[in-house]
């Protein structure tokens, strides 16, 4: 038992250490597949579709970097920017959103880029908190494993 708590200590404790050491890799990474995302945007509920209006909607923001990422995509040359990007779903028409002066006044112009990855950051120490933790969890089972393999290995002679 203390040997499958070692194991699994292990693999967090690594997972947590390439976590902190790509954290830049893994920005880029969100940005540019955010941006494959902007471009490949479509009316078809497709779940990247649906996951940048959930971000735009719940962040309240638009774009990658700002609200103008939408003009070089074939989404606005068709359709303008999204809805999910509006103040207020009221306020916002398909011709307001195919004018990008008009829709600077009716959309959020913030990029979820730097939202997404702000957000992120604020929650890594509840993350690395809760992670610590369960780690000295684990290092308590560890221990009172290895006393109680010591215990009985002890008394295994006295028993006769």
């Amino acid at each position: 038992y203390a040997m499958l708590l070692s194991l699994i200590f292990l693999i967090v404790l690594v997972a947590a250490v390439v976590g902190f050491v790509f954290r830049h890799e893994i920005k880029t990474n969100f940005e540019s597949n955010l941006n494959l995302a902007l471009r490949d945007y479509n009316v078809t509920a497709d779940r990247h579709s649906e996951a940048v209006d959930t971000i735009q909607r719940t962040l309240h923001c638009c774009g990658v970097q700002n609200y103008s990422d939408w003009e070089r995509t074939d989404y606005f040359t068709q359709r303008g920017i999204p809805q999910s990007c509006c103040k207020s779903q009221d306020d916002c028409s398909e011709e307001d959103l195919k004018d990008p002066s008009k829709a600077k006044l009716k959309v959020f112009v913030d990029g979820c880029f730097f939202l997404v990855t702000s957000t992120m950051e604020s929650k890594m120490s509840v993350v690395a908190g809760i992670s610590f933790g369960i780690a000295c969890f684990q290092l308590v089972g560890i221990i009172l494993a290895c006393c109680l393999s010591q215990y009985i290995t002890n008394n295994q002679y006295e028993m006769v």
